[in-house]
């Protein structure tokens, strides 16, 4: 199924995305002005970069191992990790406000995922799946 496919490959793309910026970011993310964080709870993007990296990252690796492996579990987990990704990025407009054209592409892409996880079947169980239940 061509949802399963784009789905998977889009959250296994969002997933390396968010631990390359939370990694960025950890190092010390140079080149992104801290004057973006004044009046913010954060002096530095170490927090920011860890949920970035923990967060975001860990549900779009989770979803998209679930929907590659055809899980049960693939539908919600990508709803999750859609929805995590828009609070990510709602949260962070909230505190600096439109900076880079990645704010927006990052918000059609958990527009994206909300509409392909839709798309998924409910509740699909693989064949196997099924097999390994009734022993």
């Amino acid at each position: 199924m061509w949802t399963r496919h784009l789905l998977g490959a889009l959250l296994a793309f969002g997933a390396v995305n968010a631990f390359a910026g939370g990694y960025y970011g950890l190092a010390g993310a140079k080149g992104v002005p801290l004057e973006w964080l004044r009046g913010s709870p954060f002096s530095d993007y170490s927090i920011p970069s860890g949920i970035l990296l923990v967060v975001v990252g860990g549900t779009f690796a989770i979803a998209a191992t679930a929907v590659f492996r055809q899980s049960r579990l693939a539908r919600v987990s990508a709803f999750a990790a859609g929805m995590v990704v828009l609070g990510w990025i709602g949260v962070q407009l909230a505190i600096i406000g439109h900076v880079s054209w990645m704010q927006p592409a990052t918000v059609l892409t958990g527009l994206l995922v909300l509409v392909l996880a839709a798309l998924l079947p409910a509740g699909h169980i693989r064949h196997d799946d099924r097999r390994r239940r009734s022993r």
